[in-house]
């Protein structure tokens, strides 16, 4: 039978920190980015600190009012990668059969012939001893025969704890918890989904698939499929990636951009990332998509399918600013972050009918792959545009650093 666990280290960044400072342990600590950089919000944070009303995301101005005594430490991601390998080493010595879903949890395969849930929640007893042995840090697992139902028991009671979710009690368990306890299932389809009185889990089930399918298109039937217990979706194998579904980067400027001439500055420099890592990954696309969040946290979005495929940094510039000004996006100035992302990927070699209304531009082509060349060796500073040079108050922004790759989602598989 299906037997699939899912781990999840608890309050993993402020964990981390914890194990290596044994000074601060049952002390209130949180994880937080730069003040300096206005990432000055909450990324990570210990039950002690959760108690008094701290939450991820929260400014750490906000976080310290709840909590004068609250601990708040820079985030070491050299360090939570090295221990997400090692707990990785832990997990792949159960089985071949692994696969990550971000730096903190996964999904671990322990299907067999001989394998059942009961055996499944000795492994997640015996993973829960190792990580705090041998880490210092604990793990939440949950034990079910699909992932979805996986990842909700890991959720389920935390810290430190296993919760079995099986055939034969998921919907004692399950199915009265609100909706948005499922995976995929964000604010905007909870919001949707409380528009017609659905609330719960069990709810979602017992809702007619069709009208899922008319209100959230072919998703519905996952929604539906899910919340039954009918998702079959398979664990990634080890070293078997996903298919890279985007390339984008976002960034918080450490001013707000007031104008136009902001706005194409950090779009040009986002758009060099972007066009590095598109190139470095052999590709290139014909979705452009901008997203833009003003100083209240409001966010907007739009995209657009170019006529051919590129990975110029040219295009995406150009693209991105024509976005901006066509969907009206300076009615938000000022603006606080904004991101760039290309989709619709194919390998760069990949064969395509060229139209004679879009001739592409070979000098430009060569151009851009000159500098691709020269920042591969000297790194993404080596060579800017000049309009980037004019705002020294950004040059310190190097998104290719903390670049984001969207994968397809497991459901997919």
């Amino acid at each position: 039978m299906r037997t699939i666990l899912h781990s999840d280290a608890n309050s993993f960044y402020a964990s981390c920190e914890i194990a290596r400072r044994p000074e601060i342990k049952n002390k209130p600590v949180s994880v937080g980015g730069s003040e300096e950089m206005r990432h000055g919000i909450i990324l990570a944070s210990n039950t002690e600190a959760k108690s008094y009303g701290v939450k991820t995301a929260m400014p750490l101005w906000q976080a310290r009012k709840l909590c004068p005594n609250l601990t708040i430490l820079p985030p070491d991601f050299k360090h939570y990668i090295s221990v997400s390998r090692k707990l990785r080493e832990m997990y792949d010595g159960l089985s071949p059969v692994v696969e990550n879903f971000g730096l903190d949890e996964c999904w671990i395969d322990l299907s067999s012939r001989d394998t059942t849930l009961k055996t499944g929640k000795e492994a997640a007893l015996y993973l829960r001893e190792r990580a705090k042995k041998e880490l210092g840090i604990t793990l939440s697992v949950g034990v079910s025969y699909n992932k979805v139902f996986a990842k909700l028991a890991s959720d389920y009671k935390k810290p430190d704890a296993t919760t079995l979710i099986s055939e034969d009690n998921y919907k004692s368990i399950v199915w009265p918890l609100p909706a948005s306890y499922m995976i995929f299932i964000g604010n905007k389809t909870r919001q949707k989904l409380n528009k017609y009185g659905i609330r719960t889990i069990g709810d979602v089930a017992k809702t007619p698939p069709e009208c899922l399918k008319n209100w959230f298109g072919k998703l519905g039937y996952m929604h539906h499929a899910n919340a039954n217990g009918l998702d079959r979706s398979p664990v990634m194998k080890t070293g078997h990636e996903a298919d890279v579904k985007s390339i984008g980067n976002s960034t918080t400027t450490p001013r707000d951009m007031r104008d136009l001439e902001d706005v194409r500055c950090v779009f040009t420099i986002l758009a060099q990332s972007v066009s590095t890592r598109v190139r470095e990954a052999y590709l290139k696309g014909k979705c452009v998509s901008i997203s833009v969040r003003d100083t209240n946290l409001n966010i907007s979005g739009a995209q657009k399918t170019l006529p051919r495929y590129t990975a110029l940094c040219r295009d995406i510039i150009d693209s991105a600013m024509e976005l901006f000004i066509s969907k009206g996006f300076e009615k938000h100035l000022p603006l606080r972050s904004i991101g760039v992302k290309i989709s619709s990927l194919v390998p760069y070699d990949a064969p395509e009918q060229l139209s004679m209304f879009s001739p592409v531009d070979t000098k430009i082509e060569a151009l851009e792959s000159a500098v691709f060349n020269i920042r591969k060796r000297y790194g993404i500073h080596a060579v800017q545009l000049g309009n980037i040079l004019l705002k020294d108050d950004f040059l310190s922004i190097n998104p290719k650093e903390e670049h984001t790759v969207h994968t397809l989602p497991f459901f997919n598989g």
